[in-house]
Formats: C-alpha cells, structure tokens, sequence
C-alpha cells in the first residue's frame, strides 16, 4: 500500500511547487496569476519576468515530470502502472497546486518531463514539431498543442508501453482542456505571440 500511495503523493507534492509563482514573488514581489496571461507557467513567466526566469521555470518545471517518475519508479520496484501514476498526479499537482489554492499551470513543461523519461524519442520528435511550430508561427500554445497531440500517435506506432500510450492520451485530453481559451484565440486569430506583451 505504502509503495502505491507514497509515489502518487510524493508526485502531487512536487508538482505543486510552483516555480512560476515562487519566481514572481521573489524577483519581483507579485503574484504573477494576477499579471500576463494569469497563468504559473513558464510562457507567463517570459512575458512578465524575462528570459532568464522563464527560462528556470521551463527547466525546473521539466525535471518535476522527471523526478517524480523516477521516484515513482524506485519505490514501486518498476511498477510500469504506479510510475505512470507518478507522472499523472506531478502534471495534476502543477495545473492544480495544493500550495497555491490550486491555482497553477497548464502543465506543459512538467508534461515534457514526465514524458521524455518515460518515452523519450517520442517525447524528442513531437518536441522537435513543435519547437518547429513556435518558431514559424511564435505560438507557444499552438506548439505545446501539436506536442501532446503527436505524442499518442507516434507512441502507438513506436509500438511503447501500453500504459505510457494510455498516460499520453490522458495528457493530450489534460492539455487540450486547459488550453481552450488559447484554442479559440488561435481559430480567431487573436493569440498572443512569443515576445509580445499581454494587453491590459
């Protein structure tokens, strides 16, 4: 019980550290949800600290996915299922941080971690498209789309864990979900571009 639970909560717990907002209110003494876009991720945290903030947060947030897989994985002896468990609760306790009235994310960056671990050339393809996508359109929402919608279509085909193809699924329909606003922005043409500041 220990070994299936522990891994869950751990997960959860470090997915609600929110590099984003932690960012804000230590450069800049904000709330950063209250700036930009609203969101705690790393694409608010360019467009309201910087580069170099965003850039740590993108990161840090990545290697929440991986660590919490890896501590998924080393307390369940390599249980394929609590691992994939693992990675799901991270990513929910990012767009849903207990720490920070569940206020968090969208969960891409932790998505990009969790995945890279378990499925890496998966993972490095649909990133490499999407990268792509960023910069010919400078939509970063357009890119984290086309990364989680990839991702199940090329794990199938690589022919990976069923349980991982399941994971991706599940992330596909978690990104797709916190990115509606974004989704009809983009239909309407009204998205905002990397690089440009947030009307008030």
């Amino acid at each position: 019980m220990v070994s299936t639970i522990l891994p869950v909560l751990i997960g959860y717990l470090l997915g609600s550290i929110s590099f984003s907002f932690l960012a804000g209110k230590l450069l800049k003494g904000i709330d950063i949800r209250n700036h930009g876009s609203g969101n705690a991720g790393a694409t608010n945290t360019l467009r309201v600290l910087g580069k170099g903030p965003a850039i740590a947060v993108l990161l840090l947030d990545a290697m929440k996915g991986v660590a919490a897989v890896w501590i998924g994985s080393r307390l369940s002896g390599g249980d394929a299922v609590i691992t994939v468990l693992s990675g799901v609760s991270v990513i929910v306790g990012h767009n849903w941080p207990v720490f920070f009235g569940f206020r968090g994310g969208k969960g891409i960056a932790t998505t990009i971690g969790v995945m890279a671990t378990l499925s890496f050339l998966p993972a490095l393809l649909a990133g490499i498209v999407a990268i792509i996508s960023i910069v010919i359109t400078r939509y970063v929402s357009l890119g984290s789309l086309l990364f989680t919608a990839l991702l199940p279509v090329l794990i199938w085909f690589m022919g990976h864990d069923v349980y991982v193809f399941g994971l991706s699924l599940l992330l596909f329909l978690f990104a797709w979900i916190r990115h509606r606003s974004n989704i009809a922005k983009l239909l309407k043409g009204q998205e905002n571009k990397i690089g440009a500041k947030k009307n008030a």
